[in-house]
């Protein structure tokens, strides 16, 4: 079962990756989107990690909620709105419940993944965060150490595509070649979950 820490984990074990691999998500943005995807993540997942140790929520949908409203107010573009309904939307479906079980936590996440595309409208192939979610998602009943796999490997077949939605899409052809630092900083957030359950990869 999960509790609240291991999710408290997985978010502070996000903003460290995130702080790790900032300026490689800066140099991804900068030939197809605005150069700031890196450091506005940094950002908001500091911001997360302090919140956390602050407030310190006592049920994984609290800790999920609290920090996606912290990605909302703090990170600007459009990542701070999409990862934020990613994170509240999970979050809200785990409801109050103090642990829950890794099958209600990906059914919780396929929500908070499907509200993403509602609120982005994009889908599977459009070179955004969702090619790196959706396999995550699928491959979530197999263990964490899968779903990392599959999203690190959604965020690499990025590349060959060309962009259909956000700011690379006004791109069009040029899109193709770079891979999408979106699908790539949600390969991090995926590979926490491995982190956070001690890497054992369940």
């Amino acid at each position: 079962m999960l509790d609240a820490d291991f999710f408290r984990r997985w978010m502070t074990a996000t903003a460290a990756s995130v702080d790790r691999e900032a300026e490689r998500l800066t140099a991804l943005d900068s030939p197809i989107g605005d150069a700031d995807h890196g450091s506005n993540l940094q950002r908001g997942f500091r911001a997360v990690a302090a919140a956390l140790e602050k407030e310190a929520p006592d049920t994984p949908g609290a800790v999920l909620t609290l920090a996606g409203r912290q990605l909302i107010s703090t990170v600007g573009g459009a990542s701070g709105p999409l990862y934020g309904t990613l994170l509240r939307r999970t979050g809200k479906a785990l409801g109050d419940a103090a642990e829950v079980s890794e099958e209600e936590f990906a059914g919780a996440l396929r929500a908070g993944v499907d509200a993403v595309m509602a609120l982005g409208g994009a889908a599977p192939g459009d070179k955004t965060m969702i090619d790196a979610l959706v396999p995550a998602v699928d491959a979530l009943g197999d263990g964490f150490a899968a779903a990392g796999s599959a999203a690190e490997e959604g965020a690499l077949a990025t590349t060959p595509l060309q962009a259909r939605k956000g700011r690379a899409s006004y791109l069009g052809e040029r899109s193709i070649g770079h891979q999408d630092p979106g699908a790539t900083s949600s390969a991090l957030l995926i590979a926490g979950l491995r982190e956070a359950s001690g890497a054992s990869g369940e």
